[in-house]
């Protein structure tokens, strides 16, 4: 009957058709659930006792049946002809929708699958449907929790003897199979061919919705779901929800604290191998993807396209609230947080909260006290390694980032950003309270604190309160006396390098702010910006005490004393006080006698 086709024994169940009688009795047992034959090792059942005694085979380990080309070995004669397909290179079966080849009959009725679009066979948990029952058992593992197959070195366990194999090829080292392109190796045929499809620049799976093409379907289904919105697997800890379960499992690590994959060099340990390995590369000082455009190396291929797109141009994610555009989906999603408000993340020594995890962790080693990156000039430390790179900018000289308007040089893109904005006047932030612009978010929230009247940061010397770590170290400086910045003219040291850069416009004389009004020009912006106040009228800092007005919050503050009686600064000849600083020095030359203002007449 197999010669002729006929299948006269036919299921009243499924009306799938079988050769024999004997056949279809067995195949009955499916839809009875009868599985007679029981293995005594570990009580796991088989509808035949053919297939008990090859299970049984995994127990014994015996594999009778050796290929004579590369002596791999297996239990069944069956599966060693198929094997041997290999070596020969025949796929006798044929798709007849689009020519794809297959070894075995069961690996093409499994592919036409996906031509029909049946899935006859579903999960009864959560109705998920599959083209074969093989992969509905090994899903139904998932809700089971079942594990059965477990690695000897680590005891990580595994639902399929396949993914143990490839598993403990990490621990042998073992990657047997080399692309023939680029010498690359690797541990399974089919990673080989995905690999050999970038070589190829095929990329067979597209996107009905956006075009953009995959070189596997399983990256096809995962973009996908970017379009869906759906993400289907959810942490159990913090409901944060993800498209894929490799993801969830990365994420969930955050929570438990594991990093099982440690570097060999420093120490430093990952919670996934992929990110060890790109870390390795800092040791090794490997960048194997490299820009056609600039020759620039990386470390993998992901920071070369996103690098690439410099280049090009091409920033694909656009904000719907201010439609500013952006190379990274993440970026545009930490971006809209902005809009939103939302900081889900928050420091439990101070409550300050931050858009993103990393945010977060590199503002918890301000209250750690770790800089664990040291300029190898100065030895001054850093909390961020992209922070101790702009320094060192400032040794080497080095200003990459040019405006094409006025030609002032950088040392970082962020700050020609920021600059560029004076020329086109953009200013995109705006405060909710009181209208001002600001042209960067940071600026936006140093003035809200303002309106809060936060001052998170403290002196620990008299405990005054600033809006931002730079104002409270460069306050700090007054309590030590240090000055590092020195006027090579003559010789007057101050405490930031932007009041030395102020001050040395006196010797050479430049005036590069302008008033539109009157033309009065000034060394430094905030310096126009106060004498403009003048032409408007504007006194935006109001005494609440007796609503005087004042153009800087500066005088506010200094006039406020009046009311309070405070006198914080004192002279240590007479204990005079006084309500500011240059109050005092004025008064201190009195003691000193000096005067250092002569008549030139």
């Amino acid at each position: 009957m197999s010669h002729s086709g006929k299948k006269p024994f036919t299921c009243s169940e499924c009306n799938k058709g079988f050769t024999l009688s004997s056949y279809l009795k067995i195949h009955q047992l499916i839809h009875g659930g009868k599985k007679p034959f029981t293995c005594s090792e570990c009580n796991k059942s088989f509808t035949q006792s053919s297939h008990l005694k090859t299970h049984q085979m995994i127990h014994s380990g015996k594999k009778p049946f050796t290929c004579s080309e590369c002596n791999k070995t297996f239990t069944l004669s069956s599966y060693l002809k198929i094997h041997q397909l290999i070596h020969g290179g025949k796929k006798p079966f044929t798709c007849s929708e689009c020519n794809k080849r297959f070894s075995q009959s069961s690996h093409l009725k499994a592919h036409q699958m996906i031509h029909s679009g049946k899935k006859p066979f579903t999960c009864t948990e959560c109705n998920k449907s599959f083209g074969s029952s093989s992969y509905l058992k090994i899903h139904q593992l998932i809700h089971s929790g079942k594990k059965p197959f477990t690695c000897s070195e680590c005891n990580k366990s595994f639902t399929q003897s396949s993914h143990l194999k490839t598993h403990q090829l990490i621990h042998s080292g073992k990657k047997p199979l080399t692309c023939s392109e680029c010498n690359k190796t690797f541990t399974l045929s089919s990673y080989l061919k995905i690999h050999q499809l970038i070589h190829g620049g095929k990329k067979p799976f597209t996107c009905s919705e956006c075009n953009k093409s995959f070189t596997q379907s399983s990256h096809l289904k995962t973009h996908q779901m970017i379009h869906s919105g759906k993400k289907p697997f959810t942490c159990s800890e913090c409901n944060k929800r993800f498209t894929q379960s490799s993801h969830l499992k990365a994420h969930q690590m955050i929570h438990s604290g594991k990093k099982p994959f440690t570097c060999s060099e420093c120490n430093k340990s990952f919670t996934q191998s992929s990110h060890l390995k790109t870390h390795q590369m800092i040791h090794s000082g490997k960048k194997p993807f490299t820009c056609s455009e600039c020759n620039k190396g990386f470390t993998c291929s992901s920071r070369l396209k996103l690098h690439q797109m410099i280049h090009s141009g091409k920033k694909p994610f656009t904000c719907t609230e201010c439609n500013k555009s952006f190379t990274q989906s993440s970026h545009l999603k930490t971006h809209q947080m902005i809009h939103s408000g939302k900081k889900p993340f928050t420091c439990s020594e101070c409550n300050k909260t931050f858009t993103l995890s990393s945010y977060l962790k590199i503002h918890q080693l301000i209250h750690g006290g770790k800089k664990p990156f040291t300029c190898s000039e100065c030895n001054k430390s850093f909390t961020q390694s992209s922070h101790l790179k702009a320094h060192q900018m400032i040794h080497s000289g080095k200003k990459p980032f040019t405006c094409s308007e006025c030609n002032k040089r950088f040392s970082q893109s962020s700050h020609l950003k920021a600059h560029q904005m004076i020329h086109s006047g953009k200013k995109p932030f705006t405060c909710t309270l009181c209208g001002k612009r600001f042209i960067d978010p940071s600026r936006l929230n140093r003035h809200q604190m303002i309106h809060s009247g936060r001052k998170p940061f403290t002196c620990s010397e008299c405990n005054k309160g600033f809006t931002c770590s730079s104002r409270l170290k460069r306050h700090q400086m007054s309590h030590s006396g240090k000055k590092p910045f020195t006027c090579s003219e003559c010789n007057k040291s101050f405490s930031s390098s932007s009041y030395l850069k102020t001050h040395q416009m006196i010797h050479s004389g430049k005036k590069p702010f302008t008033c539109s009004e009157c033309n009065k020009s000034f060394s430094s912006s905030s310096y126009l910006k106060t004498h403009q106040m003048i032409h408007s009228g504007k006194k935006p800092f109001t005494c609440t005490e007796c609503n005087k007005s004042f153009t800087q919050s500066a005088y506010l503050k200094t006039h406020q004393m009046i009311h309070s009686g405070q006198k914080p600064f004192t002279c240590s000849e007479c204990n005079k006080s006084f309500t500011c600083s240059s109050y005092l020095k004025k008064h201190e030359l009195i003691h000193s006698g000096k005067k250092p203002f002569t008549c030139t007449e």
